[in-house]
């Protein structure tokens, strides 16, 4: 159980907000460069009072390098309301993941995330701060998509974060020779702009390969996701996305 009190007031210059390879960054670091209910873009102010609580469960012998068992937890966030604050909005996100050891030396690794996070107001009111909004891709989940580039779009293309995802991953993990292993993965998931919208009929999905380094704190690896359902009218910094693939170099498996 965690007790939090946060306050956030910033500004983000025109330079940031105009230069559209910089807004990762922007989002990276939860400010919203996006016009919204909440004010002008570039601005956010307010008080964050929550209280959560998480649950887990984990009888994997190593999560760094899993082969065997599973990894259960939840999260359960209350916001506002009798806490006071600016912001009012409860969260919930549940995460699973499995791990089987086939033949002594190949792994099948699956895993599933879902959540979703909902103010009295709806979303529309300045009730639930950006960056708590969800996006999905990167290394670690739509691995087929650059980081924040799965989410709701604006008219103009840009993401904007939702407040609905799912996803899910799948990958069989193969020893090659010595430390050197090869993964084959399938991803799919998608982020909805409204709480409770978890539309099964909307996932975006991606394959490909991977290579892995084994070491003392985790494999090294590059994965190489492609994407099976591009989105429509999707803007990459600043530009039409045409390169329907990604490539992610990392440390320690994807999870």
């Amino acid at each position: 159980m965690t007790y939090v009190n946060e306050w956030e007031d910033y500004t983000i210059s025109d330079a940031a907000l105009n230069d559209l390879t910089f807004r990762d960054e922007l989002i990276a670091l939860g400010l919203n460069p996006t016009a919204s209910g909440d004010g002008d873009p570039g601005q956010g102010r307010g008080q964050l009072s929550s209280l959560m609580i998480d649950f887990g469960r984990n009888t994997t012998q190593n999560l760094l390098d899993a082969r065997q068992g599973y990894m259960a937890s939840a999260h359960l966030e209350q916001a506002g309301r009798w806490l006071g604050a600016d912001f009012d909005f409860y969260e919930i996100t549940a995460e699973g993941r499995y791990y089987l050891t086939v033949g002594n030396r190949a792994v099948v690794a699956v895993r599933g995330r879902a959540g979703t996070i909902d103010a009295l107001g709806g979303p529309e009111d300045p009730l639930v701060p950006f960056f708590k909004r969800y996006f999905l891709g990167g290394s670690t989940n739509l691995r087929g998509w650059g980081r924040f580039d799965v989410a709701p779009l604006s008219g103009a293309g840009l993401t904007i974060g939702g407040h609905s995802f799912m996803n899910f991953s799948t990958e069989l993990r193969v020893p090659i020779a010595g430390n050197f292993g090869a993964v084959l993965f399938l991803d799919g998931g998608n982020v909805w702009y409204d709480p409770w919208d978890f539309n099964l009929d909307d996932l975006r999905y991606d394959v490909g390969p991977g290579l892995r380094y084994n070491t003392p704190i985790g494999p090294l690896r590059v994965d190489v996701g492609y994407q099976l359902n591009p989105i429509d009218g999707l803007l990459v910094n600043g530009e039409p996305e045409k390169r329907h693939f990604r490539v992610h170099f990392s440390i320690g498996h994807a999870f």
